[in-house]
């Protein structure tokens, strides 16, 4: 059997797609981590993206490694709101708990992904995921309490000056 082309296998085409339509949902996937998304950005419809992922091996390892840079930024935004927090008055309030859980859901197909570029085993990589993620829930969840708080005033930070006496200073 003779292939187009130096022997490369053809890849399924959909007519009317963009000719592009490959590395525009690959780039719109990594930007967004929503499959439904990059295939609209793409003008793909999206059985023709899951049809192509399951025929086309290159493929499938490509869309893998676009959600895990996906994931990557995700994390980094979200260590980023979680340490400089979020403006009052945003227009634009984020739902980082949400973000946490998708971190969480995905982070086995993140191990994997890993193991196979790193050469090293998915439980190594699944224990460096799972710690990462303790971590950043317990500072979604100490900010959370710090901003149910109310705010501390000199004087309830020292007692009132009863308190002080019967204290003893």
């Amino acid at each position: 059997m003779t292939h187009p082309v130096g022997d490369a296998p053809r890849r399924p085409f959909r007519p009317g797609a963009p000719r592009s339509w490959r590395s525009q949902f690959l780039a719109a996937l990594a930007q967004t981590s929503n499959v439904t998304a990059a295939a609209q950005q793409a003008q793909i419809s999206l059985s023709w993206v899951y049809k192509t992922k399951r025929e086309d091996r290159d493929f499938a390892q490509d869309w893998l490694a676009a959600l895990c840079e996906g994931y990557d930024q995700l994390e980094v935004e979200l260590l980023a709101r979680l340490r400089e927090g979020e403006p009052r008055d945003a227009t634009r309030r984020y739902d980082n708990a949400t973000a946490l859980r998708l971190l969480l859901a995905h982070r086995d197909s993140r191990a994997r992904y890993m193991a196979q570029q790193d050469h090293v085993s998915a439980e190594a990589v699944r224990a460096s995921i799972e710690e990462k993620l303790a971590r950043l829930r317990d500072e979604v969840l100490e900010r959370e309490a710090m901003e149910r708080m109310p705010p501390v005033t000199p004087s309830a930070a020292f007692g009132s000056p009863a308190d002080r006496v019967a204290a003893g200073a």
